[in-house]
Order: structure tokens, then sequence, then C-alpha cells
């Protein structure tokens, strides 16, 4: 079975996904995510912001650093198609 998009799945949903065992037998050769991250960028929020950023990324067990990036690439995939 394909993988996935992770970032269109809920997190109750990847968990259904991977708890079925055909799921679980490795596709492929293993691929390190954090190898196309190639550059940090500093962003400021405001106080309110960023609290609503961190309460989101909780809510769907990310990190606000991943949460960001998720955000970023919907809209760039929003504004392309």
């Amino acid at each position: 079975m394909t993988p996935p998009d992770e970032h269109e799945m809920t997190p109750d949903e990847l968990y259904a996904f991977y708890a079925r065992p055909e799921n679980q037998i490795p596709v492929g050769p293993g691929v390190r995510r954090a190898a196309d991250l190639t550059a940090t960028v500093p962003v400021r929020f405001s106080p309110a912001v960023l609290e609503e950023i961190r309460k989101r990324a909780a809510d769907d067990h990310r990190s606000v650093s991943s949460w960001i990036r998720v955000a970023v690439d919907r809209e760039l995939k929003r504004d392309a198609g």
C-alpha cells in the first residue's frame, strides 16, 4: 500500500493506518526528512498568534516548527492550485 501523505491526515487517521500490520512493512529506501531543510528563518509573531500556533501544534501532535512548515506548505499548494 502507498504510504499516506502525512500532511493531509489527522493523527488519528495516521494511527489507524499504521496500526494495520500490512502498513508496517518498510517500502523502498529510508528517507531522511531533514535533508531538504537547508535554512533557518527567524520569524516574529505577536504573543496571541504564537499562543494560537502552540495550541494548534499541540492539537496536531506536532512541534511548533513542524506545524509552521506544514501551514506554509499548505498555503503554497493552495496558491499554486
